[in-house]
C-alpha cells in the first residue's frame, strides 16, 4: 500500500523543495540604479514579454517603486519608438484572423 504523506515539490533544477515564498529580489536596488531610464531599452526588454506587455513584478521580482518607474520608462520608450507596442504575431493571416 503507497505511503499517504504527501511529499513536498521539489524543485526540478535544483533537486531541492519548492519554496513559493522564496523572495525575488528587485534587479535596480541590487545594482543600486535610483531611476530607470528610458533610453535603457535593452534594459528595459527584460521587463517586457514576448507579446510586448510589461511582466508584473510578482514574475520580475521588482519592488514597487521601481516597478512605477519601469511602467513610466516602457511608456515612454513606446512613444519615443524605442521599443515596440506589440510584437509581430506569428499564425495570424491577412484579414487579421487566426487559421483554424
Amino acid at each position: 500500500m503507497p505511503s499517504t504523506k504527501a511529499r513536498p515539490r521539489t524543485d526540478k533544477k535544483r533537486g531541492r523543495p519548492f519554496d513559493p515564498s522564496r523572495r525575488r529580489f528587485c534587479h535596480f536596488c541590487k545594482e543600486k540604479i535610483d531611476e530607470v531610464d528610458y533610453k535603457d531599452f535593452s534594459a528595459l526588454r527584460r521587463f517586457i514579454s514576448d507579446r510586448g506587455k510589461i511582466k508584473s513584478p510578482r514574475v520580475t521580482g521588482t519592488c514597487r517603486r521601481h516597478q512605477r518607474q519601469l511602467a513610466t520608462s516602457i511608456k515612454r520608450a513606446r512613444e519615443m519608438a524605442l521599443i515596440p507596442y506589440v510584437s509581430e504575431a506569428k499564425g495570424i493571416e491577412k484579414g487579421g484572423r487566426r487559421p483554424r
